[in-house]
């Protein structure tokens, strides 16, 4: 086996860099594999590398063998959120271009977990815990994914058997440095933060997996380039053809600052009722509309462009957006139905299109939650913090999350989500809290 002389990406793979990548005019490409391109980039962080995807698409289209395109879900939780949706509709895009998609159930992974952008030690989950998850994970990808044409293997196929010779071996690939390169690990062993040794398997194990599915191409989120690249890494160990690894974005929850993620309560599930999903949607902070058009949508780019001009009210394009991931789940007559029920609760309700905007500096934050006492001084509906007890006690103070009509609320700390309203007593004036 050759040497592989090709300075790696790693380092700049795990600075998060984001690069536009741009077909070379020197490779010549007929029409349809620079469709295929064109799909497969939308939305991309980075191609490792763009000139083997190209010649790879090029020699499929030639010969009409499909590329086999891999994706690893560990069924870490029950449920996935349209945040796991960004790789499954590239995986579905796959689909579509001719390519045969295979869907790893990491249920042999998902016993260690993967520590990515962790600061501790992940939890173990039980083989009863994922035996349940397993189930809703399939099902639910489904709604991506074209199930009639996808390949489903489970990687305790492959792992399980392993003796502990065999796991002895495929350590030797890998050095203690080289895990230190991936920046959660070197913070944590900066900081002392105990690190196991079982998490250094994690990669590994990942990487195995394209070994033994003969992987043409890995899809994950960026936080995943390192565990892709060992991929990469294990296939050139055993004279096979590296894959290509094609990161993507981690998609920002509604609160607008962290990764959308269910324990934090800022997702939007692929199994919400269209009425809750909508509204959930119509939360969605303005800066990350195109991100979430781009990434949660299938409307072509220049479409986007269009509905984001600066003619186009704020409002008319998130109503397009809510409606776009609705029908992307439950179909077209569902999402004029949410539409409809979320106009009759906020729009017939007097909600305002435009309102006063208060941001919330983060020191006023704990865990999440603001001080409302102070909160209706500093915005004029009270005089005085015992004026503002009053109306909190008194139920005066209405907040409208985007997932449901106005409610009252009586308690004097308020989680709040990014885009959040408010309405105090009798007066018509609506505030939007936004987070910095």
């Amino acid at each position: 086996m050759k040497p592989c002389t090709r300075k790696s990406p790693r380092r700049d793979a795990e600075r998060g860099t984001h690069r536009s990548y741009v077909l070379r005019n020197t490779v010549d490409v007929n029409q349809e594999v620079l469709r295929q391109i064109r799909e497969i980039k939308r939305g991309v962080v980075e191609i490792y590398s763009e000139e083997e995807l190209v010649k790879r698409v090029e020699q499929s289209a030639r010969t009409g063998k499909p590329l086999r395109v891999k994706l690893g879900l560990d069924p870490s939780t029950s449920d996935i959120h349209i945040g796991h949706g960004v790789p499954l509709r590239k995986l579905r895009t796959f689909q579509d271009l001719g390519h045969q998609a295979v869907l790893i159930v990491g249920d042999f992974t998902a016993l260690i977990g993967d520590p990515s952008e962790r600061n501790a030690t992940r939890p173990m989950l039980t083989r009863e815990q994922i035996e349940r998850n397993v189930g809703t994970y399939v099902e639910q990808a489904g709604k991506i994914v074209d199930a009639r044409k996808l390949e489903i293997r489970y990687n305790s196929e492959w792992l399980a058997p392993m003796d502990f010779r065999a796991v002895i071996e495929l350590c030797s690939k890998m050095t203690v440095a080289r895990m230190l390169e991936r920046d959660y690990f070197a913070k944590r062993f900066k900081e002392g933060s105990p690190i196991s040794i079982h998490e250094f398997f994690y990669p590994l194990m990942q990487g195995w997996d394209s070994v033994m599915i003969e992987a043409d191409i890995e899809l994950g989120g960026q936080d995943q380039t390192f565990n892709l690249l060992v991929g990469r890494d294990l296939m050139r160990e055993k004279g096979r053809e590296a894959q290509i690894c094609v990161t993507l974005p981690l998609l920002v929850g509604l609160d607008g600052v962290n990764k959308m993620s269910k324990s934090l309560g800022n997702y939007i599930g692929v199994t919400d009722e269209p009425k809750m999903m909508f509204g959930k949607a119509m939360s969605i902070p303005d800066n990350l509309m195109r991100n979430y058009f781009e990434l949660a949508t299938g409307l072509p780019l220049e479409e986007i462009d269009k509905m984001l001009r600066a003619e186009t009210h704020p409002r008319a394009a998130k109503a397009r957006l809510a409606g776009e991931i609705v029908r992307g789940f439950w179909g077209e007559e569902a999402a004029r139905a949410a539409s409809k029920a979320f106009d009759e609760k906020f729009r017939e309700h007097k909600m305002p299109d435009e309102m006063r905007e208060h941001r919330l500096a983060p020191e006023s934050l704990r865990d999440g939650k603001v001080w409302l006492v102070k909160l209706l001084v500093d915005l004029g509906f009270a005089p005085s913090n015992s004026e503002a007890r009053r109306k909190i006690s008194q139920g005066a103070v209405t907040v409208y999350s985007g997932s449901e009509e106005g409610t009252k609320f009586t308690e004097e700390n308020l989680a709040v989500n990014d885009g959040m309203v408010l309405r105090v007593g009798k007066k018509k004036e609506h505030v939007r809290l936004r987070l910095k």
